[in-house]
């Protein structure tokens, strides 16, 4: 199994809404593709985090096939979107469990 760790500091505003606004939309998006993305067992966004960062998502994925396809799926592209519209700063982290 895979866990798939990024956090991210988001900008104050964006066309798509406030900070707020954006990472709450964030976290469904992602928390919402379990079930819809083959091979995503777990998908946990995190807010308010210390030392400036605004959201984490702690996800687990069968194997590494599964986080390629995760990656390149259209729906988590959807939810990618806003993200990088709304980031400023963005650290990841994938390890074996």
């Amino acid at each position: 199994m895979i866990r798939h760790i990024v956090m991210w500091k988001l900008k104050d505003q964006t066309g798509d809404g406030t900070k707020a606004e954006n990472a709450a939309a964030i976290k469904a998006g992602l928390e919402g593709l379990v079930g819809k993305i083959d091979g995503l067992m777990r998908a946990e966004v995190l807010t308010g985090m210390p030392g400036g960062m605004d959201l984490c998502l702690i996800s687990e994925l069968r194997d590494e096939e599964a986080l390629a396809f995760y990656r390149d799926h259209p729906l988590h592209k959807e939810v990618q979107a806003l993200v990088h519209r709304s980031m400023t700063e963005r650290v990841a982290f994938d390890g074996r469990i």
